[in-house]
Parts: structure tokens; sequence; C-alpha cells
């Protein structure tokens, strides 16, 4: 697994809606929500399995995320298991508890969405 530098990761922790741009979509940026925990970086979709982000990503595709000024590509793999969806639930409803929208993206339908991103 390819990991981002601890600048990045620092950066990502801090971002509120950084935007995603799939190399099958690049003229649409779609702003998403973004955690780190236990230096992995994770992304979940709002729309779940609909999404066209998700979608493109999730048949291994590759996008640019685009946040504080940078441009960053990456790819996604599934996080696969239990232990890290949760987690990446837990950050979610820390890092995102002021919006109305934090316990829709940890609704039943919307979890197995949960992807990691890697650096590519």
């Amino acid at each position: 697994m390819a990991t981002f530098d601890p600048d990045t990761l620092s950066a990502l922790r801090d971002v509120q809606q950084p935007r995603i741009r799939t190399d099958k979509h690049p003229q649409t940026a779609v702003i998403i929500w973004v955690v780190v925990e236990s230096g992995e970086v994770f992304v979940r979709s709002w729309l779940g399995a609909k999404g066209r982000w998700y979608k493109d990503l999730a048949a291994g595709g590759h996008a640019t995320l685009e946040f504080a000024g940078r441009r960053l590509s990456v790819q996604a793999v599934p996080a696969g298991d239990d232990a890290s969806i949760d987690r990446a639930s837990r950050e979610i409803l820390r890092k995102y508890r002021h919006s109305s929208h934090a316990q829709e993206m940890v609704r039943p339908e919307i979890v197995p969405t949960t992807l990691r991103l890697e650096p590519r």
C-alpha cells in the first residue's frame, strides 16, 4: 500500500471540502469529504454506489484530489475490512460533527462505499 507524506496527511486532516476530479470525467470537480485515520486517507460517497466519482474510482480509475491550492493524483482501493470502515466512520463523525450531513455519511447503504485513497 502506497502512503502519503506527513505534510500531505496533515493538510488532508485539516481540509473540509476538497474536490475530486476523475480521469474519466475530468471536466467535473465534485466536493467530497476526506478523513485521515492512522495514516490512511478515506473517502465515502454521499450518493452511495450511484455517485459518479465513486463509480469511476471503484472501477479502478484514477483521479485528482484538489485542496489548498494543491492537485494530488490518486487511486482508490476499497477499504475492505470492518476495522478500517469503522475507523473512517468515527473520523467522519468527529471531523464533520458540525454538519447536518455527518449522520447521513454513516448510513448502512453509504458505508460500503468507503475507499482508501493512495498516491499514484
